[in-house]
This record gives structure tokens, C-alpha cells and sequence, in this order.
């Protein structure tokens, strides 16, 4: 059937175009929306025809309504028209491996398997169950098909994608290359060999190689998209954008998946927009629609949603092993889950010391991540200083950077960075607060640690700030704001600690006034929040400051 449809089209030359054909017979205005693959045209002229029950000279209606609405898209319809073939008397053996071929692309694999068992041994056939035991992961099934597969044009085609769909992408260019050196008219094959360069990060050279498709189909959907792509990598998401508005202002999207892969890419563009309306529906058509929806989720603070669509998925590329470790940290660092973090941190692993990943960004990323779950920040910092200059504009690696040198004791290029955050979320976070503060006390700067706790709502957050500034003020000898700091907690929780805690630091500032490191007027702060404890020292403790106070003609008020 497909053979003798290309047979067919070849006399199409010369057939009338345009508005020439609306006036032509009908065989010849199917044959013209045919060979221009306007397959929408060619189903709905092909249903009139079966509904009004005419026939079209030399095209059988059932055979072209099946061939037309699979190279459309629709499956579902093309199957209906080689089932309604099947049933009827003396039927054509292959129609059985057409139905298998519909059913294969509406993902029913294993129903596609028993058909196409139904039908001839034919090289079709073995290039079908070839592609269903790679959907099974059936390694057996997999070489036996592989075996027996030829040096044919559409043998060679077929174990290309497989070798693509199994992240083998040198091995996929270099069939391609080799079909193009013996076949130069076909350009449809520059198209594959730029996906593969686009797979293995060279996206300038997939450009380079798309061109070459582009200029003589300078409206095809699919080289269109992967120019967004490709743009997208080089550049940034609006620049891609323009790309594809390119295309929806042609209109020239006539198959579904062709849209389908337009909505999922234009949400990744516009950086999750849309995410719940467009990538449900094709996370068993496009691989990476599931990946990404699990990026919307993450993004969202929807973990538990991220982790059901991610924690079934037997990871095999870089990026489902990076995706997988995030979704893991993430719920491990949520539920203090030792077993989470420990999973997390073997993806990362495993991605970080791989020999293809260990000098890309990613792979480096992936390292300080597992360093950073096993709170080794030196070596974070080995990582994320390697790649920094590739990211000083991002807030999240500047978050991470940031903790990692405040972890690891670099508090005056931690308190930079962490300054230099400007998304409210993460400025927000209490994690982001906390660290902040202590950097601030380290470098010095406990007023203004003290001046973060004053934005904060009273909560349990507050309270834990306070309870950072006290000691840690306390330990850098920043007596006065641990003094405050002190102040407040016993007043919230007059705990014996607090008020130990509270007198050492009212003390310490007095040494610091008498030594003429702190002004005097902190001696009457001091004064006044000791007159807020009702511990019997106070008085010893507030007699013995304004008695010094008075020699020194001091008015503590």
C-alpha cells in the first residue's frame, strides 16, 4: 500500500496546482492534495466520497481514507478504515500490519504486537516489532529483530531510531550521514541528523545543518520548532518564541502531533505558562512532556505532585537522573527522609562521575549537589566555583553558592552573594533569613541581623532568629544585640537559659563600655532590660552598674 502510493504520486508532476484543481476531476484533486501532503484536504474529500458512496478513479476510498489519515495523524481513524478493509472477503494479509502500525502510534504496544504477529513475515513487520520490544525494553526480542534487519533504505532508517530512542546518537548521525552521501535530494534526512546534534549539545552546528532543510522547506513545522529549540539553548525563551510565532502565522501546523509539539514547546518557553492545559495530555506522546511537568510541580512547590509523576520512571538519560535526584532531595530535605537524601545523592553520583557528564555544567552541578547532601561544602565549592561564571545572574545557583560558602566558614563572600539575591521568594525563606543573619553577625554586623528579626512577624521562625542572633552575637562578642536578643526570649519563654544567657551579655557590654568599646548610652539599654527580669541578681548586677556609672559621670536615667 505505502509503495504503491509513492508509485502513484510520481505522476502527479504535472498535475494542476492551486485554484487550477478545484475544476479538475476528482482522482486528480485527491492526487494534488496528496503529493502537496494535504492530508486534512485529501480525509475530508475521501469521507465525502464514502459517506455519498461514489468511488474515485483508480483510488480505492478505504485504502487512501487509511493511508491519508495516518500520515495525518489520526490514527484512531486510520485504523477504523483497515479494520472495515479487514472484514471484508479475501483481505489483504498487511492490512494486519497497518492496523499494528495505528495501534503502535496510539501507544496500545501490546496489541500492536499481536497484530502485526497476525499478518506476512515482511520487512515491515520486523521493523514493527523491532520498535515494540524497544517499547518493552525487551532486550531478547530487541537483537532478534535487530538481526534480522537489512542494508535496505528503511531497514537502515529504522535501527537509526532506535539507536536515537536509546540515546545512542553518534551511532544514529552516523547512519544518517552515510544514507546522505549516497542521497543528496534527501533533505528530509538534514532534519534527523540536526535532532541528533541538538541531542548532543551542539547546537550551533544543528542550526548550521537545519538550514540546509529550511531552504527549500522554509514552512516545515518540524525544522521550524527545532530551530526554536536550538534557539532556545543558545539564547533565552523569547528568542525562541519569535521562532515559533514564525510558524503559527503560517498556519502551517496540518498534523497533531506537529501541534501538540508546538503547545508543549511554548510552554517551555514561556517558562511553564499553560503547563496544566498542554503537557497532561502528551506525557505518553512527547518523552520530555513528563520531565517538564515535573519541573512545573517543583517550581510550584507541588513536590508530592512532582515525586507520583517522576518515582516510576527508570531513568536513562542525564536528565531524568539530574530530575530524579532534585525530586528526591527535595522530599528527603521536606520530610527528613535519610532514605530520600541517600537516593538523591547516588543520582547525582552517578550523573557527576559519569565519563560523558563529569566536565559538562550539569555533571559539575550534580556533584556539588551530592557534596552538598553530604554537607562536604569545601568540595561544593570546588564545583560551583568552577561553573559560577555561567550563572552570575541566576538566583537559584547564587542561593546555593551562597549557603555553600556561609557553610563552609567564607562568611564575607557568603553575605555578598546571599545579598545579591533579588527573587521574594527566596529572599522569603527562613533558610535564606537565618544564614543571612548569621553572616551579617560574623562579618560584624549584628545590627543588621538584629534589623531582619524586626521585619519578621512573631512566629516560630522569629523565634528561632532570635535565638541564632543571641548566640551567635554572644560568641563573635556582639554583646549588646545579644543582650536584646536575650531580652525578647525571656520575655516569651522566661526559661533559666535565657536569663543566663541574658546576664552574660548585659555584662559583656558593661566591660565594653568600661573599656571604651561600646558607647555609654548602651549601659542604659542594658539598665532597662534587666529592670524587665524578676531574677533576684538583678539588683546586685544593676547597683554595681550605676555605682560605676556615677563615678564616671554617667546618668543611666
Amino acid at each position: 500500500m505505502i509503495l504503491a502510493a509513492k508509485q502513484r504520486l510520481k505522476k502527479t508532476e504535472n498535475m494542476p496546482k492551486g485554484k487550477d484543481a478545484i475544476n479538475a476531476s476528482p482522482h486528480l484533486q485527491l492526487e494534488e492534495y496528496i503529493s502537496s501532503m494535504d492530508f486534512s484536504g485529501a480525509v475530508a474529500m475521501l469521507e465525502f466520497f464514502k459517506e455519498s458512496g461514489q468511488t474515485i478513479q483508480d483510488h480505492p476510498t478505504l485504502p487512501w481514507l487509511g493511508y491519508c489519515s495516518f500520515h495525518l495523524g489520526d490514527h484512531q481513524k486510520a485504523m477504523r478504515a483497515y479494520q472495515e478493509l479487514l472484514e471484508q472477503e479475501e483481505a489483504d494479509p498487511i492490512l494486519h500490519i497497518y492496523v499494528a502500525c495505528c495501534l503502535f502510534y496510539l501507544g496500545q504496544y501490546k496489541e500492536a504486537e499481536e497484530a502485526a504477529l497476525k499478518g506476512p513475515v515482511v520487512t515491515l513487520q520486523n521493523r514493527l516489532l523491532f520498535h515494540i520490544a524497544h517499547k518493552f525494553n525487551d532486550e531478547n526480542k530487541l537483537m532478534v529483530y535487530h538481526q534480522k534487519l537489512q542494508e535496505t533504505l528503511e531497514d537502515q532508517l529504522s535501527l537509526a531510531s532506535i539507536h536515537y530512542l536509546r540515546n545512542h546518537f553518534q551511532e544514529a548521525t552516523d547512519i544518517y550521514k552515510r544514507i546522505l552521501l549516497e542521497n543528496r535530494d534527501y533533505l528530509a534526512l538534514n532534519v534527523y541528523v540536526a535532532l541528533c546534534y541538538y541531542k548532543l549539545d551542539y547546537y550551533d552546528v544543528s542550526l548550521e545543518v537545519l538550514n540546509v532543510y529550511l531552504q527549500s522547506f522554509p514552512t516545515s513545522a518540524i525544522a521550524i520548532n527545532l530551530k526554536a529549540c536550538n534557539t532556545h539553548r543558545l539564547y533565552n525563551g523569547k528568542v525562541a518564541e519569535q521562532e515559533l510565532k514564525v510558524l503559527l502565522d503560517l498556519q502551517s501546523v496540518s498534523f497533531k502531533f506537529e501541534s501538540d509539539l508546538l503547545k508543549h514547546n511554548m510552554v517551555v518557553f514561556k517558562n511553564g505558562e499553560n503547563a496544566m492545559q498542554a503537557l497532561p495530555p502528551v506525557i505518553d506522546l512527547i518523552p520530555e512532556a513528563r520531565l517538564n511537568l515535573v519541573i512545573y510541580h517543583l517550581r510550584n512547590e507541588e513536590v508530592q505532585e512532582a515525586y507520583q509523576l517522576i518515582k516510576d520512571v527508570e531513568p536513562s538519560t542525564p536528565q531524568e537522573y539530574i530530575l530524579k535526584g532534585v525530586v528526591n532531595a527535595t522530599i528527603g530535605q521536606m520530610t527528613d527522609s535519610k532514605e530520600h537524601i541517600k537516593m538523591a545523592q547516588q543520582y547525582f553520583q552517578l550523573v557527576g562521575a559519569s565519563a560523558s557528564e563529569c566536565d559538562t555544567i550539569p555533571g559539575r552541578q550534580c556533584m556539588a549537589s551530592c557534596f552538598f547532601l553530604l554537607k562536604q561544602f569545601d568540595d561544593v565549592l570546588i564545583y560551583l566555583n568552577s561553573v559560577k561564571t555561567y550563572f552570575a545572574e541566576e538566583d537559584d545557583f547564587n542561593w546555593n553558592h551562597g549557603i555553600a560558602l556561609a557553610a563552609a566558614g567564607q562568611y564575607p563572600e557568603a553575605l555578598e552573594t546571599l545579598n545579591g539575591l533579588t527573587t521574594p521568594r527566596h529572599k522569603a525563606e527562613y533558610c535564606y533569613i537565618s544564614w543571612l543573619a548569621r553572616c551579617f553577625i560574623l562579618t560584624q554586623q549584628s545590627k543588621k541581623a538584629w534589623e531582619l528579626y524586626l521585619k519578621m512577624d512573631t512566629s516560630n521562625e522569629s523565634f528561632a532568629l532570635l535565638q541564632l542572633i543571641a548566640n551567635d552575637s554572644y560568641k563573635v562578642g556582639s554583646f549588646f544585640y545579644s543582650a536584646k536578643a536575650f531580652d525578647v526570649l525571656e520575655r516569651l519563654d522566661p526559661a533559666p537559659e535565657f536569663w543566663e544567657g541574658k546576664r552574660g551579655a548585659c555584662v559583656g557590654v558593661f566591660q565594653q563600655v568600661i573599656a571604651g568599646k561600646e558607647p555609654a548610652e548602651s549601659l542604659r539599654d542594658v539598665v532597662t532590660m534587666l529592670r524587665n527580669s524578676s531574677n533576684s541578681q538583678v539588683d546586685t548586677i544593676v547597683h554595681v552598674m550605676k555605682t560605676w556609672a556615677k563615678q564616671n559621670g554617667i546618668k543611666l536615667g
